[in-house]
């Protein structure tokens, strides 16, 4: 019963993030100019909503809603592997069932519901790159605040959010930022169309695994290593 409460909440979660960013892309790249009002609401629209969800539902399951901070947090030990599995399903779950509320309420456009693609002038290398750098800083915030335990009190969803915020501003108009996986699973499934799709799985996970390098060494080593120090219980 345990597991499967925060399932859903990593399903609810990952459904409000993906149909915010959906529909704040497709609202922005189809209905107003596509230009840098595109961009400051897609980041704005992403950053509060994820900021939301994290104060709404860190408590139940750590409020991930992204499987590149999944695989992150199960690299520094914080979440079993089958654990962070449930959670992976459940996210890319919530990713589809988002777009496919946002197809029954808004039509196909240019966007493909939102779809995250490397901008003509960026190739997939460079495209890859820049959301493994980008979702770094996105996991680090959440390791090291949220994971950690160790950021000042009730400011840990203002540090994530804040920081997919400013990812968006900087990468939206070269890969629309998407640094999380789940987020363009749900348009390119909805859609048909996977345009360099590999993109947004490499990049993150790899941005994600090194931030969990990092942050174990800052963080969770010494933890490590005393829990290891202790003698075993005698039965």
């Amino acid at each position: 019963m345990e597991a499967a409460r925060r399932y859903l909440a990593e399903f609810v979660g990952t459904f409000a993030l993906v149909f915010i960013g959906t529909f704040v892309v497709a609202v922005g790249g189809e209905r107003l100019d596509g230009g840098a009002a595109t961009v400051v609401i897609s980041a704005f629209g992403h950053g509060l909503i994820l900021m939301a969800m994290v104060y709404a539902l860190g408590a139940v399951s750590g409020a991930h809603v992204n499987p590149a901070v999944t695989i992150g947090v199960a690299a520094v030990r914080k979440i079993s592997v089958p654990d962070a599995a449930g959670y992976i399903i459940f996210q890319l779950l919530g990713a589809v069932v988002a777009v496919l509320l946002h197809a029954a309420i808004l039509s196909k456009g240019a966007t493909s519901y939102g779809l995250t693609t490397p901008a003509p002038d960026v190739s997939d290398g460079a495209a890859a790159l820049l959301e493994a750098v980008l979702t770094f800083f996105l996991v680090t915030a959440v390791l090291t605040t949220a994971v950690s335990g160790k950021a000042p009190p009730g400011f840990h969803g203002l540090a994530i959010g804040l920081t997919l915020t400013a990812s968006i501003l900087a990468g939206g108009n070269l890969t629309g930022a998407s640094l999380n996986p789940a987020r363009t699973f749900g348009p390119a499934i909805v859609s048909g169309n996977f345009t360099s799709h590999w993109i947004y799985w490499v990049g993150p996970i790899a941005g994600g695994l090194v931030a969990a390098l990092v942050a174990w060494a800052l963080h969770f080593r010494d933890a490590t290593e005393t829990a290891e120090a202790l003698p075993e219980a005698v039965d």
